[in-house]
């Protein structure tokens, strides 16, 4: 017999769940956080019982779970998990929240989000409820049956997108399970979408849990440190270059680097451009600052990648945008520096691999290259290329256009207005070309464009998670009438919960970036525009716009509508906006056809073959061309 038995706690399997997660901890560079610091919940005969049960008692009664978790009642599943999406990235991915929905629809209405997460490598902790363990009432309402098996619901579709999956069969498997969360969550290489689903009964099975698995736990976010050899390697490397530039990913701001960022380029010369996820990493008026690379990229930083002898990668996962397809870095000899925490990053484009931290790497990497500059007439080529960029920024944020104005006009009044630790956030459409070639970031934290999984309808759940992370920051979201109906229903979250954020909705009655790229490749923007049509209507034809009024739509969630014509009146508007304390959507129509900035790269979208439309065969020819240039990088 047992004299000295484990003391425990009788608590349901929600109640445990909640209880341990209010006592997780995060810590880095002797700084501790709160790890999990909230929930988003919709409620449904999944987790009403349950997860919704454990919640409800916590917010009445949190003193015996060692303090509270507090909730916040969304409108839609996916968008709870962009808003959770948008916290963790704006936290720098160091604290989090977390996301229960209901059986069936509501949980697999959260695939979309997490597959968004771990894409962008962002912690996001999601229970999707599930069938009974038992199987007693089977199959129970919203259950999906597989002939082929009882083992499997529809939360296995979350696999595929997750970094970590689990099921919670019984209450003996918790532990076991959120210790395996919670170190996904907290690894830096590892980061994405953790999902644990858990059946409905054993959410509320009670259980005897040791009392020490609800001590406060400390999860300590590892710099790993770059080795000798490969430090060796890649100082090497690059003082044997001639035309070395560094790109600047995500890696390097979730590592909270930039200062050893400007440092390093400052002290060797070498030139900063950047990715969607990577822009703020170095301000943009850094001498060696050159601004964005890639299909999406500005003149100055793809010229100078145009002719690259070495890249050197800093957290960045090399996405087709950064490499223009793999098009973008032209010299024959150019080779790759890569560091990452994640060797499965690391390793892209057959580069050098320095797997480690992007804060140590760059400090490391400056004492190693003491005394090397890059030559003065490459530094040179690099303030032209700078300058004359800047001056083409100027333009086409003043270019005075009409009777429309071009939604370039309206992100220079906004980059002009808005302040260093503002954040601006947008994640589908053409906007975000425009942004990441002509924003003038100043800080890591005013450039949120999520253009990893570019999921319409981020963009109006994520100002709410930002602004729940950042409640000192003037959030600003720039929104499509097209991503607009896509997933407006948080306005509703924002209105109730006192969230105060500023909505800029373009209004150009059709998919501007999908309806370019269509006519460039032949297809005459077929299905873009939102305009009157009917049986036997082609829906390339232009017609009376479709009448649809946003600004009402929006005024009826609950927030403040300001709508304005012209660039002065959005101008005044955004003043007012700032000045009040409630949600506030801009409302301004720009023109669908652009002007857009110039375009410097390429982007592979394949076009058809062969096709009885000439607009089609003319797209195919120049796709061609363009095509030669594609190519593996193997050095």
């Amino acid at each position: 017999m047992n004299s000295n038995p484990v003391p425990t706690v009788r608590l349901t399997v929600a109640q445990a769940t909640i209880r341990f997660l209010i006592n997780q901890y995060s810590e880095r560079d002797g700084v501790e956080r709160r790890f999990v610091t909230g929930a988003f919940g919709i409620f449904g005969h999944g987790n009403v019982a349950g997860l919704g049960q454990a919640l409800l008692q916590n917010e009445i009664d949190p003193e015996p779970d060692g303090g509270t978790m507090p909730y916040v009642m969304p409108r839609n599943e996916q968008g709870m998990v962009h808003a959770a999406s948008a916290y963790a990235k704006a936290t720098n991915r160091l604290q989090i929240k977390i996301c229960t929905a209901s059986i069936g629809p509501g949980s697999l209405n959260m695939v979309t989000g997490a597959a968004l997460a771990t894409t962008n490598r962002l912690p996001v902790l999601l229970f999707p409820s599930d069938q009974f363990a038992t199987r007693y009432p089977d199959p129970v309402l919203q259950q999906i049956e597989n002939p082929q098996t009882l083992d499997m619901t529809c939360n296995d579709a979350f696999r595929p997108v997750a970094a970590f999956f689990d099921r919670i069969n019984r209450p003996e498997q918790l532990l076991p399970s959120l210790m395996q969360a919670m170190r996904t969550l907290t690894d830096p290489a590892d980061a994405g979408a953790v999902v644990l689903a858990m059946p409905q009964d054993v959410q509320a099975e009670a259980f005897d849990f040791p009392v020490e698995m609800f001590t406060k736990r400390v999860w300590h976010v590892r710099r790993a440190p770059l080795d000798r050899a490969s430090l060796d390697r890649a100082a090497a490397a690059i003082r044997a270059s001639k035309r070395p530039m560094v790109i600047a990913g995500g890696g390097v701001i979730y590592s909270e680097a930039s200062e050893q960022l400007r440092a390093f380029a400052s002290a060797t010369g070498i030139p900063v451009a950047d990715t969607q996820a990577g822009k703020g990493a170095i301000n943009f008026d850094h001498p060696q600052s050159v601004g964005g690379v890639g299909s999406t990229g500005g003149d100055s930083g793809n010229h100078i990648a145009d002719r690259a002898d070495l890249v050197i990668g800093i957290g960045t996962r090399y996405s087709d945008f950064t490499t223009a397809s793999r098009t973008q870095f032209k010299n024959p000899d150019v080779r790759f520096v890569n560091v990452n925490v994640k060797p499965f990053d690391a390793v892209k484009n057959a580069g050098e691999m320095l797997v480690a931290d992007a804060r140590e790497s760059l400090e490391a990497l400056t004492a190693a290259l003491r005394g090397y500059r890059v030559e003065e007439s490459y530094a040179e080529e690099v303030a032209r290329e700078k300058a004359a960029w800047h001056k083409r920024v100027d333009q086409c944020y003043h270019l005075d256009h009409g009777p429309l104005p071009a939604q370039t006009e309206v992100f220079g009044a906004l980059n002009e207005m808005m302040g260093d630790d503002d954040v601006v956030i947008n994640a589908a459409g053409s906007m975000p070309g425009d942004l990441q070639a002509l924003w003038r970031a100043r800080t890591p934290v005013q450039y949120h464009v999520e253009y990893a999984f570019s999921c319409m309808g981020y963009e109006i759940p994520a100002a709410m998670g930002v602004k729940m992370a950042l409640p000192d920051s003037e959030v600003v979201a720039i929104v499509g009438d097209g991503t607009y109906q896509m997933l407006p229903q948080e306005l509703a979250t924002v209105s109730q919960e006192g969230i105060k954020v500023i909505y800029v909705l373009l209004q150009n009655y059709g998919f501007a970036s999908i309806g370019a790229l269509s006519e460039s490749h032949g297809s005459q923007r077929f299905g873009t525009r939102y305009r009157q049509g009917g049986p036997g209507a082609h829906h390339n034809e232009d017609g009376a716009k479709l009448d649809v009024d946003i600004a009402a739509n929006a005024k009826s969630w609950g927030i403040d509508v300001l709508k304005v014509h012209t660039i002065d009146e959005f101008r005044q508007a955004f003043r007012q906006a700032e000045a009040s304390d409630r949600a506030t959507m801009i409302h301004i129509e720009t023109d669908l056809y652009g002007p857009n900035p110039p375009a410097s790269s390429w982007w592979d979208v394949p076009v058809s073959q062969t096709s009885r439309l000439e607009s089609t065969n003319q797209a195919y020819a120049a796709y061609l061309e363009d095509k030669a240039g594609q190519r593996h990088y193997l050095r």
